[in-house]
């Protein structure tokens, strides 16, 4: 979906836009050159609280595979292709003997290697401040002329290198809804959000990463259709004044663009508009919600420590993750 601009240049849905920018707004909340956004909400007492959240001893991944066997369609984005550069066969076929050039002879002793081939954001993964741009500006209004075929020279996801260990809290709204998936279009709206963390007994706090269960990656699973871009239930963009009022850090849901698809108005992801851009909040997408979902469901405990530290990458626009629940 493309922006449809009237003579005025202006689309459906503008005023809402324009609105919650207006209302919601971070840039300049933390200094001119901040570049982590609502992340800055979590500080050593939060940090703190959240380490208290381990009383089980149990982790829990909410990451897929990073295989060829994930959800990307190829159109847009490619699956991870994981390329051996030495195997075992080598080894026992004497291809190792000698070893590279000053490593001298193999004596019995071989080795495996490789390469990972993948976009960023191709499986669980988080987007950077600096993935998505506005009227030519990125979070904080940094322009995006900073991100060049060199990378993010702004905003980059190397500056949450060490964040991401934070409170992390499942809203599970299929299950409060008693769906086994919701339906792609579903909008997700505030009043869901609080039903859900009311029926689940837990509040939302400060410094939260709010992670949603929508199901759709379990239904789809093996089977992916159009799962990437598709179709898809999600947060609605009037989530925004919720997010804003609870000071949530970071938002991840299961499927491939955290908000609902079809969008709402006549604008290509606005939730990310209004929230990445302008909020500064990052979002988590594509992660794997069932067994922390099942998990939560037995036990009764829906909130937990995570920890989800990207990859810092310089001048990422996004990370791969293994994010992981810790009871």
């Amino acid at each position: 979906m493309t922006p449809t601009s009237s003579a005025a240049g202006e689309f459906r849905g503008a005023e809402v836009i324009e609105d919650y920018i207006a209302r919601f707004s971070n840039w300049g909340r933390w200094g001119a050159g901040d570049q982590r956004g609502a992340m800055n909400h979590v500080g050593p007492e939060q940090v703190a609280a959240a380490a208290q959240l381990v009383q089980q001893g149990r982790t829990i991944s909410m990451s897929l595979p990073y295989d060829l066997h994930g959800p990307q369609s190829g159109g847009f984005r490619a699956n991870p292709l994981n390329m051996m550069t030495a195997t075992g066969t080598d080894h026992l076929a004497g291809a190792q003997d000698p070893l590279p050039a000053g490593f001298g002879p193999a004596k019995g002793f071989g080795f495996a290697d490789d390469v990972l081939v993948m976009p960023n954001q191709a499986g669980t993964q988080w987007d950077a401040l600096s993935h998505i741009f506005w009227h030519g500006k990125l979070y904080n209004g940094f322009d995006a002329g900073t991100v060049t075929s060199a990378g993010a020279g702004r905003c980059g996801i190397e500056n949450y290198r060490q964040d991401f260990v934070m409170r992390g809290v499942l809203l599970d709204v299929a299950r409060h809804l008693g769906r086994d998936c919701l339906e792609p279009g579903y909008a997700i709206s505030p009043d869901d959000l609080d039903a859900t963390a009311e029926a689940q007994g837990v509040e939302i706090r400060r410094g939260d990463a709010v992670i949603v269960r929508t199901g759709l990656l379990e239904a789809r699973r093996g089977a992916w259709g159009d799962y990437a871009g598709g179709p898809a239930p999600g947060l609605s963009l009037h989530v925004a004044p919720w997010l804003h009022e609870h000071d949530v850090a970071a938002v991840a849901s299961d499927t491939w663009g955290c908000e609902v698809r079809p969008n709402e108005i006549d604008l290509f992801q606005p939730l990310h508009v209004v929230a990445l851009v302008h909020m500064g909040i990052p979002f988590g997408e594509i992660w794997d919600l069932q067994a922390i979902g099942e998990d939560c469901a037995a036990d009764g405990v829906y909130e937990f420590l995570l920890s989800a530290a990207p990859l810092p990458i310089t001048g990422g626009a996004g990370s791969p993750v293994n994010a992981l629940a810790i009871k």
